[in-house]
């Protein structure tokens, strides 16, 4: 069990556990990312596996936003990407392209090449990253670990790169399910171990990002993903808070809701009501303001930020984005969701 209770501001995990709270916390998903000018400074010197691999330099890039606007939680850089990695895929990051993979997972012969891996040995540089950037905390605020989804890992393993509709993925599935659910096993055994470590080496708690998730329809989401998202909290949830994050996926909410998890996070396309609605009510939500929204004027993002509170409720509530943060964003802007959040007085 992480130390959360020395942790100073412990607003996160309080809003995790559904406790009344004077104001909800806040993070954004990427905040440490492309938007920050002195983490474009670190990017023209190393490539992108190199921040990844490097703890000095994911522990510095993870605390980067921190230190410039004080967010109530700091998220550990990396990628969804070294999971696949470590299981032998071979993944690049190409610049101006994104994620590729050169010997995508297609049958059984390509499947057989991918091993479950020792997470310590292969991603131990990750468990190093969370001692460093633990202590670079200092107990001020919790650090959040995550993970992609099998499903959406298994989208790059099986397209070979990003996609709009995933279709070789999709192919895959309903053509040779046999191939494509052991692959989503291994990738599940696979990331349960990589997100056990984590919580050994220090996050206090971990985030399931099913960004590929509102491809599937709801029945194969079921089939395809979520039962594989299922396993991967029952096998953390007794010691750790794990919020469950898909994109597209409010068809979903209701099945998340009963799953353990100790919050779901919801896209800027489901409203607070809807969400509340669609997850009973009674489980923590996080969400959900539409990253473009960061390009209105400051003082609008302020107006928004408190109605989006007003409309979710101050408890049981993490104020985040509906997804990652854009690069275009000036830094006021940033900031000026951050604070509105700090200065929310409830209206109740």
């Amino acid at each position: 069990m992480a130390n959360s209770n020395h942790i100073k501001n412990d607003l996160f995990l309080r809003a995790l556990k559904g406790e009344t709270v004077q104001r909800p916390p806040v993070w954004m998903m990427r905040q440490a990312g492309r938007y920050l000018p002195e983490f474009m400074a670190i990017k023209e010197e190393y490539d992108f596996f190199t921040r990844c691999q490097t703890p000095e330099l994911a522990s510095e890039i993870t605390v980067q936003p921190i230190r410039r606007f004080g967010m109530d939680a700091a998220i550990l850089f990396s990628d969804i990407l070294v999971v696949p990695q470590a299981m032998n895929i071979e993944v690049q990051m190409k610049s101006n392209f994104g994620p590729y993979l050169p010997n995508p997972i297609r049958n059984q012969k390509d499947l057989d090449s991918v091993i479950i891996p020792d997470v310590n040995q292969e991603l131990g540089y990750v468990m190093e990253a969370i001692k460093m950037t633990k202590e670079k905390l200092n107990n001020e605020i919790p650090l959040i670990g995550f993970a992609g989804s099998p499903w959406t890992i298994l989208c790059y393993c099986v397209q070979g790169q990003g996609s709009k509709t995933f279709d070789k993925a999709k192919e895959l599935c309903f053509t040779n399910p046999v191939v494509a659910h052991a692959l989503l096993q291994k990738i599940t055994d696979t990331t349960i171990a990589y997100l056990k470590a984590k919580v050994a080496a220090g996050v206090d708690a971990v985030q399931i990002f099913d960004s590929w998730g509102g491809m599937l329809s709801p029945t194969d989401y079921e089939t395809f993903s979520w039962q594989y998202i299922q396993q991967i909290i029952d096998a953390l949830k007794d010691n750790i808070p794990v919020i469950a994050f898909g994109k597209g996926c409010w068809f979903a909410l209701h099945t998340m809701a009963r799953s353990g998890a100790s919050a779901l996070g919801v896209d800027w396309t489901c409203s607070a009501r809807n969400a509340r609605y669609l997850s009973g009510g009674n489980i923590t939500l996080q969400g959900n303001f539409d990253p473009a929204r960061l390009l209105s004027p400051p003082a609008e993002i302020k107006k928004m930020v408190h109605q989006m509170i007003n409309e979710f409720g101050k408890d049981k509530y993490i104020v985040n984005l509906g997804h990652g943060i854009l690069p275009n964003i000036p830094l006021e802007n940033a900031k000026a969701f951050v604070d509105a959040v700090k200065e929310y007085k409830s209206a109740f």
